[in-house]
Protein backbone atom coordinates (compact mmCIF):
# COMPACT_ATOMS: atom_id res chain seq x y z
CA UNK A 1 0.00 0.00 0.00
CA UNK A 2 1.74 3.31 -0.95
CA UNK A 3 2.48 5.81 2.14
CA UNK A 4 4.95 8.27 2.61
CA UNK A 5 7.75 5.54 2.23
CA UNK A 6 6.94 3.92 -0.54
CA UNK A 7 6.19 7.13 -2.38
CA UNK A 8 9.89 8.39 -1.68
CA UNK A 9 11.24 5.13 -3.00
CA UNK A 10 9.12 5.41 -6.29
CA UNK A 11 10.05 9.46 -6.53
CA UNK A 12 13.98 8.31 -6.17
CA UNK A 13 13.91 5.46 -8.73
CA UNK A 14 12.10 7.72 -11.16
CA UNK A 15 14.04 10.37 -10.45
CA UNK A 16 17.70 8.08 -11.26
CA UNK A 17 16.51 6.97 -14.04
CA UNK A 18 14.97 10.18 -15.72
CA UNK A 19 16.80 13.26 -14.10
CA UNK A 20 19.15 15.02 -16.52
CA UNK A 21 18.15 12.88 -19.32
CA UNK A 22 16.32 14.12 -22.43
CA UNK A 23 12.87 12.42 -22.91
CA UNK A 24 12.57 10.52 -26.21
CA UNK A 25 9.07 9.04 -25.78
CA UNK A 26 6.13 10.86 -23.88
CA UNK A 27 2.46 9.42 -23.85
CA UNK A 28 0.01 10.19 -21.44
CA UNK A 29 -2.98 8.22 -21.22
CA UNK A 30 -5.92 10.40 -20.47
CA UNK A 31 -8.32 11.88 -22.50
CA UNK A 32 -7.00 15.58 -21.24
CA UNK A 33 -3.71 15.33 -22.39
CA UNK A 34 -3.65 12.69 -25.04
CA UNK A 35 -2.30 15.14 -27.85
CA UNK A 36 0.12 16.40 -25.16
CA UNK A 37 3.97 15.86 -26.10
CA UNK A 38 6.87 16.24 -23.62
CA UNK A 39 9.45 14.86 -26.15
CA UNK A 40 12.95 16.78 -26.54
CA UNK A 41 12.25 17.89 -22.88
CA UNK A 42 14.87 17.36 -20.30
CA UNK A 43 13.59 15.81 -17.19
CA UNK A 44 14.88 18.25 -14.24
CA UNK A 45 14.01 16.41 -11.17
CA UNK A 46 11.71 13.89 -9.57
CA UNK A 47 9.91 14.75 -5.55
CA UNK A 48 7.71 13.32 -3.71
CA UNK A 49 5.51 15.92 -1.95
CA UNK A 50 3.59 13.34 0.84
CA UNK A 51 1.92 11.04 -1.22
CA UNK A 52 2.28 12.81 -4.54
CA UNK A 53 4.73 12.48 -6.83
CA UNK A 54 6.19 15.86 -8.95
CA UNK A 55 8.25 15.25 -12.54
CA UNK A 56 9.57 18.05 -13.39
CA UNK A 57 10.69 18.78 -17.11
CA UNK A 58 12.41 21.93 -18.92
CA UNK A 59 9.88 24.40 -19.90
CA UNK A 60 8.06 25.34 -16.22
CA UNK A 61 6.36 22.13 -16.26
CA UNK A 62 5.81 19.86 -13.70
CA UNK A 63 3.79 16.11 -14.26
CA UNK A 64 1.50 15.44 -11.09
CA UNK A 65 0.67 12.03 -10.05
CA UNK A 66 -0.62 10.29 -7.34
CA UNK A 67 -1.05 6.52 -6.76
CA UNK A 68 -3.84 6.35 -4.02
CA UNK A 69 -4.96 2.71 -3.40
CA UNK A 70 -3.19 0.98 -6.94
CA UNK A 71 -1.16 3.37 -8.70
CA UNK A 72 2.55 2.63 -9.39
CA UNK A 73 5.26 3.37 -11.56
CA UNK A 74 7.60 0.94 -13.03
CA UNK A 75 11.71 1.25 -14.49
CA UNK A 76 12.06 -0.43 -17.54
CA UNK A 77 15.67 -1.12 -19.59
CA UNK A 78 15.62 -0.74 -23.42
CA UNK A 79 13.89 -4.25 -24.72
CA UNK A 80 12.76 -5.23 -21.04
CA UNK A 81 9.40 -6.72 -20.84
CA UNK A 82 6.78 -4.57 -18.84
CA UNK A 83 5.37 -6.47 -16.14
CA UNK A 84 3.35 -3.98 -14.33
CA UNK A 85 -0.43 -4.62 -15.61
CA UNK A 86 -2.33 -4.92 -18.81
CA UNK A 87 -1.38 -2.27 -21.12
CA UNK A 88 -5.45 -0.81 -20.73
CA UNK A 89 -3.75 0.08 -17.08
CA UNK A 90 -1.20 2.36 -18.64
CA UNK A 91 -1.87 5.77 -17.89
CA UNK A 92 1.47 7.71 -18.95
CA UNK A 93 4.56 6.46 -20.44
CA UNK A 94 7.95 8.80 -19.88
CA UNK A 95 11.32 7.27 -21.77
CA UNK A 96 14.57 8.67 -22.38
CA UNK A 97 17.16 6.05 -24.47
CA UNK A 98 18.25 4.36 -21.29
CA UNK A 99 15.65 3.89 -19.55
CA UNK A 100 11.68 3.95 -19.70
CA UNK A 101 8.72 4.89 -16.92
CA UNK A 102 5.51 3.32 -16.96
CA UNK A 103 3.00 4.49 -14.98
CA UNK A 104 0.20 1.87 -13.96
CA UNK A 105 -3.37 2.27 -12.65
CA UNK A 106 -2.31 6.55 -11.57
CA UNK A 107 -5.69 7.81 -10.69
CA UNK A 108 -4.08 11.32 -10.79
CA UNK A 109 -2.21 11.96 -13.04
CA UNK A 110 -1.97 16.71 -14.32
CA UNK A 111 0.22 18.58 -16.29
CA UNK A 112 0.65 21.77 -15.14
CA UNK A 113 3.22 24.79 -14.41
CA UNK A 114 5.84 23.98 -12.08
CA UNK A 115 4.73 27.79 -10.62
CA UNK A 116 1.58 26.89 -9.51
CA UNK A 117 2.04 23.12 -7.87
CA UNK A 118 0.83 24.32 -4.91
CA UNK A 119 -2.15 23.99 -6.78
CA UNK A 120 -2.08 20.76 -6.22
CA UNK A 121 0.49 19.79 -3.30
CA UNK A 122 -0.56 23.51 -1.29
CA UNK A 123 -2.96 21.95 1.01
CA UNK A 124 -1.11 19.16 2.48
CA UNK A 125 0.59 19.55 6.16
CA UNK A 126 4.19 19.48 7.08
CA UNK A 127 5.72 16.14 4.71
CA UNK A 128 7.54 13.55 7.51
CA UNK A 129 10.38 13.00 4.88
CA UNK A 130 10.16 16.14 3.59
CA UNK A 131 12.53 19.20 3.67
CA UNK A 132 9.60 21.25 5.12
CA UNK A 133 8.73 18.82 8.12
CA UNK A 134 7.97 20.37 11.32
CA UNK A 135 7.01 18.32 14.05
CA UNK A 136 5.33 21.78 15.78
CA UNK A 137 3.29 22.70 13.40
CA UNK A 138 1.96 18.87 12.55
CA UNK A 139 1.51 18.54 15.96
CA UNK A 140 -0.27 22.04 16.24
CA UNK A 141 -2.34 20.75 13.21
CA UNK A 142 -3.45 17.59 14.70
CA UNK A 143 -4.70 19.19 17.76
CA UNK A 144 -6.79 22.11 16.17
CA UNK A 145 -9.71 19.70 15.93
CA UNK A 146 -9.61 17.77 19.54
CA UNK A 147 -13.14 15.57 18.57
CA UNK A 148 -11.43 14.05 15.58
CA UNK A 149 -10.11 10.33 16.06
CA UNK A 150 -6.69 9.89 16.41
CA UNK A 151 -7.05 7.41 13.17
CA UNK A 152 -8.86 10.45 10.93
CA UNK A 153 -6.66 12.83 12.32
CA UNK A 154 -3.55 11.13 10.69
CA UNK A 155 -4.73 10.09 7.79
CA UNK A 156 -5.74 13.51 7.17
CA UNK A 157 -3.00 15.08 4.56
CA UNK A 158 -3.40 18.65 5.52
CA UNK A 159 -2.30 17.68 9.40
CA UNK A 160 0.97 16.17 8.43
CA UNK A 161 1.57 14.53 4.71
CA UNK A 162 2.93 10.91 3.81
CA UNK A 163 0.63 8.47 7.04
CA UNK A 164 -1.54 6.23 5.01
CA UNK A 165 -3.06 2.93 6.58
CA UNK A 166 -0.85 0.85 7.42
CA UNK A 167 1.22 3.25 9.63
CA UNK A 168 -2.08 5.18 11.27
CA UNK A 169 -2.53 1.36 12.89
CA UNK A 170 1.01 1.19 13.85
CA UNK A 171 1.23 4.39 15.54
CA UNK A 172 -1.89 3.79 17.67
CA UNK A 173 -0.35 0.97 18.79
CA UNK A 174 2.56 2.47 19.56
CA UNK A 175 0.97 5.05 21.36
CA UNK A 176 -1.23 2.36 23.02
CA UNK A 177 -4.53 4.22 22.58
CA UNK A 178 -7.49 2.85 20.00
CA UNK A 179 -7.20 4.91 16.58
CA UNK A 180 -11.03 6.25 17.70
CA UNK A 181 -9.40 7.91 20.89
CA UNK A 182 -10.84 11.69 20.65
CA UNK A 183 -7.50 13.39 19.80
CA UNK A 184 -7.84 15.86 22.32
CA UNK A 185 -7.80 13.09 24.60
CA UNK A 186 -4.42 12.01 24.05
CA UNK A 187 -1.98 11.79 26.97
CA UNK A 188 -0.27 15.54 26.84
CA UNK A 189 2.91 13.17 27.21
CA UNK A 190 1.90 10.79 24.33
CA UNK A 191 0.81 13.75 22.12
CA UNK A 192 4.42 15.35 22.56
CA UNK A 193 5.99 11.85 21.60
CA UNK A 194 3.15 11.22 18.33
CA UNK A 195 5.28 13.67 15.94
CA UNK A 196 8.50 11.72 16.71
CA UNK A 197 7.33 8.40 16.14
CA UNK A 198 5.31 9.01 13.11
CA UNK A 199 8.82 10.51 11.75
CA UNK A 200 10.72 7.64 13.38
CA UNK A 201 8.56 4.97 11.79
CA UNK A 202 8.54 6.66 8.11
CA UNK A 203 12.37 7.52 8.50
CA UNK A 204 13.44 4.53 9.05
CA UNK A 205 11.20 2.57 6.32
CA UNK A 206 12.35 4.95 3.40
CA UNK A 207 15.02 2.76 2.17
CA UNK A 208 13.86 -0.78 3.18
CA UNK A 209 12.20 -2.94 0.45
CA UNK A 210 9.72 -4.17 3.27
CA UNK A 211 8.04 -2.58 5.68
CA UNK A 212 9.20 -2.83 9.66
CA UNK A 213 7.41 -1.48 12.73
CA UNK A 214 9.14 -4.32 15.61
CA UNK A 215 12.02 -4.53 14.78
CA UNK A 216 12.09 -8.24 13.99
CA UNK A 217 12.20 -9.88 10.90
CA UNK A 218 9.73 -12.74 11.51
CA UNK A 219 6.59 -10.28 12.90
CA UNK A 220 7.28 -7.03 10.73
CA UNK A 221 4.24 -5.13 11.80
CA UNK A 222 2.56 -5.28 14.89
CA UNK A 223 -1.32 -4.87 14.50
CA UNK A 224 -2.00 -4.30 10.63
CA UNK A 225 -3.15 -7.28 8.27
CA UNK A 226 -2.96 -9.74 11.84
CA UNK A 227 -6.84 -9.23 12.73
CA UNK A 228 -7.26 -12.55 14.17
CA UNK A 229 -3.70 -13.22 15.24
CA UNK A 230 -2.25 -12.60 18.68
CA UNK A 231 -1.27 -9.30 19.70
CA UNK A 232 3.16 -9.40 19.64
CA UNK A 233 2.70 -7.91 23.35
CA UNK A 234 0.06 -9.68 24.96
CA UNK A 235 -1.09 -12.38 23.04
CA UNK A 236 -4.94 -11.33 22.98
CA UNK A 237 -6.46 -11.95 19.32
CA UNK A 238 -5.91 -8.60 16.90
CA UNK A 239 -9.10 -7.14 15.68
CA UNK A 240 -10.06 -5.02 12.68
CA UNK A 241 -12.94 -2.74 11.59
CA UNK A 242 -13.22 0.27 9.05
CA UNK A 243 -12.37 3.63 10.20
CA UNK A 244 -13.99 7.07 8.37
CA UNK A 245 -17.33 7.72 6.72
CA UNK A 246 -17.36 4.85 4.71
CA UNK A 247 -16.62 6.70 1.24
CA UNK A 248 -13.50 4.85 1.16
CA UNK A 249 -12.28 1.33 2.42
CA UNK A 250 -10.31 2.44 6.05
CA UNK A 251 -9.29 -1.21 7.51
CA UNK A 252 -8.00 -0.26 10.66
CA UNK A 253 -6.39 -2.76 13.43
CA UNK A 254 -5.68 -2.74 16.90
CA UNK A 255 -5.28 -4.65 20.24
CA UNK A 256 -8.28 -4.76 22.41
CA UNK A 257 -5.83 -5.15 25.76
CA UNK A 258 -2.81 -2.80 24.46
CA UNK A 259 -4.79 -0.29 23.15
CA UNK A 260 -7.74 0.87 26.16
CA UNK A 261 -10.45 3.50 24.34
CA UNK A 262 -13.36 3.52 22.29
CA UNK A 263 -13.92 1.32 19.67
CA UNK A 264 -16.50 -0.19 17.37
CA UNK A 265 -19.21 -2.93 19.08
CA UNK A 266 -18.47 -5.22 18.23
CA UNK A 267 -15.13 -6.04 16.88
CA UNK A 268 -14.35 -8.27 14.43
CA UNK A 269 -12.15 -10.35 14.31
Amino acid sequence: MPEGDTVWQATRRLHNALAGHVLTVSDLRVPKYALTDLTGRTVLSVIPRGKHLLTRVEGGLTLHSHLRMDGSWKIYAPGERWRGGPAHQIRAILGTEERTAVGYRLPVLELLHTADEDRAVGHLGPDLLGPDWDPDKALANLLSDPDRALGEALLDQRNLAGIGNVFKSEICFLLRVTPWLPIGKLPTEYAAHLPTVSKKLLDFNRERPTRVTTGRSDQTLFVYGRAGRPCLRCGTRIRVANQGDGSRERPTYWCPSCQPGPSPQPGRR
